[in-house]
Formats: structure tokens, sequence, C-alpha cells
């Protein structure tokens, strides 16, 4: 089991979560992205920086990840695409996507995708990270770690 993280988008006090989560129970955490990632030193604590390009380290997860990992992402396509091979995925928000629900939360997507191509203007973003969301996100984490670890 390992933690892969969708870096580029993750906020930094999610990334602090999951460095003091990894150093606890010696998951390997690998993070990716498109640009210099700051990991602290550990064995089993990894960055890898891919070359840019769209989705380049999207497709570079979905490459690594086996069944039973879990993915931190908030790109629902990525989401899906893990899922498919048998991995979890938990937005930062500490939203765990559940495959009963994926497929609607991306057609939902493609649909305002389509909606903000055609020139509508469609909200304006999600809103501003905050504590119940980092506390939602720390209990998932504890919970899947608890039951995929054997801990």
């Amino acid at each position: 089991m390992a933690i892969w993280v969708d870096a580029d988008a993750c906020p930094i006090l999610i990334r602090t979560i999951l460095f003091k989560a990894a150093r606890r129970t010696g998951v390997q955490l690998t993070l990716i992205a498109n640009q210099f990632i700051k990991t602290p030193t550990a064995a089993n604590i990894t960055a890898l920086q891919v070359p840019q390009g769209f989705d380049v380290a999207d497709n570079e997860i979905v490459k690594r990840v086996e069944p039973d990992d879990l993915v931190i992402t908030s790109d629902i396509p990525l989401a899906a695409e893990i899922m498919d091979k048998g991995a979890h995925a938990l937005t930062p928000r500490g939203e765990l996507y559940e495959l009963d629900t994926i497929r609607q939360k991306l057609n939902m997507r493609d649909f305002m995708d389509s909606i903000r191509s055609s020139g509508v203007h469609v909200g304006g973003g999600p809103p501003p990270m905050r504590a119940a969301d980092r506390q939602q996100f720390a209990n998932h984490l504890d919970r899947y770690l608890a039951k995929h670890t054997h801990l």
C-alpha cells in the first residue's frame, strides 16, 4: 500500500499532514508534480518531478498506482481512472470518492466544462480551505491507514 499525491494542486497544510502520517506509519508517500516539491528527509517520502504538460503528472500516477493504494487528488478524471485500477482517491478536503458516485461526478464535471466552454460563467471555484476541511482530511486519512496498514 502506498500513497500518491497529485501535488501540483495539493495545499501545503495537507502535505504536512501526509508527511506526519508517512513518518508515523512508514507507508511510502510519493508526491508527483510538474515542479519541484520540497519533502522531508525520510526513506519512505519522495517527490517525483515530471515534465510540464497537460496531465503528465496524472498519467504518471495512473502508471504507477496499484490496487489498494491511496491517491490524494481533487481531479475527478484522475480519481475515476485510478479507481478503475482498484485504488482509492481522497480529496485534500477530505472527501473519499466512492465507486457508486464517481461516474456521476465525472458526468457533472464534463457537463459544467461544456457550459463554461460555451461562454457561460459558472461559479468562482471552490471556497477557501477551512480548518474543518483539514480535520476531515486527517480523519479520513487516519481511518484509511488504520484499515490498510494493520497498525
